[in-house]
């Protein structure tokens, strides 16, 4: 939305790899411009679907439309801030496959994390979130 009035759809690629569970990297991709790439904490993307999560940079919380459950995603950085309604359903199911390959009690077992953050803080036209 890039105002309270205003509506523009937007496609998102959610991305999930097992080998970093805990993180999930969504493309947002403009109809012009280049994409944009986040990196959103899969615990936080499950709460948010039902209460609020998250806080500095990443935020979420379900909208009071019953007959379209969905949440708002609040993306935030220096340079722009970016709300998106996000679908409750599809990324519920979404995230529930996710859960099913890696549990969240797992997900950090065997991490590297030098590699984890070096991917987080030096990816191409990535912000952390």
């Amino acid at each position: 939305m890039p105002d309270e009035f205003t509506r523009l759809p937007m496609r998102a690629k959610f991305h999930f790899d097992p080998e970093m569970a805990a993180v999930i990297t969504v493309e947002f991709l403009a109809e012009r411009g280049p994409g944009l790439i986040w990196h959103i904490g899969r615990e936080l993307l499950y709460r948010g679907v039902t209460s609020m999560s998250g806080a500095g940079d990443v935020r979420m919380w379900p909208t009071l439309d019953r007959e379209r459950p969905s949440s708002w995603l609040l993306l935030e950085s220096e340079e722009v801030e970016a709300l998106f309604e996000v679908p409750a359903a599809p990324l519920t199911e979404w995230l529930d496959a996710t859960y099913r390959i890696v549990a969240a009690e797992t997900e950090m077992d065997g991490l590297n994390w030098d590699a984890f953050l070096m991917d987080l803080l030096d990816g191409p036209g990535t912000s952390a979130g």
